[in-house]
């Protein structure tokens, strides 16, 4: 599969996930955003940049939604539920959010 981007061509696999994280720019989560009914918020960029964080510099961590969950606990500085990042990523806070913050499909089985 693939999209056009400010007149590239951005190859994804079949569950739109790049196939090249190089590809990835603010601009383009937006577009990915925007195609899956969400309009990025601050608290959508604190998920995403933390889930961009742990794959660039902790070797390739996708973390779970439980984990999510403590690290935007910690970010936020209120102890939030498992509710307040579906609302975000409706889909799962884990895979969704990850596709949109330009990260390879986690191979792992649940969200929490």
């Amino acid at each position: 599969m693939s999209f056009e981007f400010e007149g590239r061509t951005i190859e994804t696999n079949e569950q739109g996930y790049l196939v090249n994280q190089d590809d990835w720019s603010e601009d383009m989560a937006r577009v990915m955003a925007r195609n899956e009914h969400i309009e990025l918020t601050d608290r959508h960029w604190d998920v995403i940049n933390y889930l961009r964080d742990e794959y660039f510099n902790n070797r390739g961590n996708q973390p779970n939604t439980r984990t999510i969950i403590k690290a935007m606990s910690a970010a936020w500085g209120e102890k939030i539920k498992q509710k307040d990042l579906y609302d975000l990523f409706p889909l799962d806070p884990s895979k969704q959010g990850g596709r949109i913050a330009g990260l390879p499909e986690s191979r792992r089985k649940g969200g929490y």
